[in-house]
């Protein structure tokens, strides 16, 4: 008896050695288009803060690409399983043969605002004819919804001098004075207005309606990590949640991840109450992607040759991982 009580003890301890292994959290590399410790990526470092992708079994280690199309081009390349951009990214890129899919949009309506200089008397897309104006760079997805929106009012990139300037930069130059209109995040607006800059944003309806920020995965990860996939979705939809619940709570714990923002609270909660207002409001459930909206921007973009061709829709975007998981039986 002895000895079968010490082989039961023996395969008990194997046991639990093999249920440690499995239960090791899993190692994400989730790419940027920006450093992470920018507001505009509050949901993500909130989750982060706030132990929700822990939660998921997942370790998330956040890397700065070079703007949204660089994220996508990165995740397809096989270098990442996921990152952020906007949504309208996998249009641009998957006609170019990238692999990879939106699997959660953080908003409603485009993140994308073209701030001016309420002094340089611009009142519409029209009046930036001849102006110089700043982005993040050439190649982050804000850069692409500024020129669908040139297109929309008739315009081409040539008839406005359109400066990349960095992530600092884009909103640094727009307050200096030297150039007359910026396209950015709402954060960049706050940042502006705070350094003296008095703005003036251009109505929603005179942008083209793009897309939010959204969650990027390759078609290798949706198929064969799925669980990775879903968890990344659920934690970071869970901090956009929080942001949306109590924006100033939300400030509290973003200035506790990046101490850089410890005492700049109040401007903080000014940045997610722009994001709550015109970027996540009206969406249920969260994340969400709207196949109408992403249609439209993929027809524009295919018909104002921005992309060389009309990609499947289906090939764009799933919502697997926010109509079938636990993010959406929260609503």
């Amino acid at each position: 008896m002895s000895k079968r009580f010490a082989k039961v003890l023996s395969l008990a301890a194997v046991l639990g050695c093999a249920m440690t292994v499995q239960a090791a959290p899993k190692e994400v590399t989730y790419l940027l288009p920006a450093p992470p410790n920018s507001p505009a990526f509050a949901p993500w470092v909130i989750a982060q803060q706030k132990g929700y992708y822990a939660a998921q079994d997942l370790v998330v280690k956040f890397i700065a690409a070079k703007g949204g199309v660089d994220v996508a081009k990165q995740i397809g390349a096989g270098n990442a399983l996921v990152g952020g951009a906007i949504g309208d990214t996998p249009i641009i890129v998957r006609a170019n043969g990238v692999p990879v899919k939106a699997v959660a949009v953080l908003g409603a309506s485009g993140i994308t605002m073209i701030a001016t200089d309420a002094k340089a008397g611009i009142a519409s897309v029209k009046d930036l004819k001849g102006k110089t104006m700043t982005v993040m760079s050439y190649s982050d997805t804000t850069y692409y919804a500024l020129l669908a929106s040139l297109r929309k009012a008739g315009l081409g990139k040539t008839d406005v001098e359109v400066q990349a300037a960095g992530p600092a930069g884009v909103w640094q130059l727009f307050s200096a004075g030297k150039a007359q209109a910026m396209a950015g995040v709402p954060d960049w607006v706050v940042n502006a207005e705070e350094a003296g800059m008095n703005v003036s944003l251009l109505p929603r309806g005179e942008l083209f309606e793009s897309m939010a920020q959204a969650i990027l995965a390759s078609d290798e990860a949706i198929e064969k990590q799925p669980e990775v996939v879903a968890g990344v979705v659920e934690a970071t939809l869970q901090g956009m949640r929080d942001i949306i619940a109590d924006p100033r709570a939300a400030a509290v714990t973003f200035a506790e991840a990046v101490p850089s923002y410890k005492g700049k609270e109040a401007t903080l909660e000014k940045i997610f109450k722009l994001y709550v207002e015109h970027v996540y409001a009206g969406q249920q459930p969260l994340g969400q992607i709207d196949p109408q909206r992403l249609d439209s921007v993929r027809k524009f973009y295919v018909s104002e040759g921005i992309v060389s061709r009309e990609t499947p829709l289906d090939e764009l975007y799933t919502n697997r991982f926010v109509d079938t998981g636990a993010v959406a039986a929260k609503q």
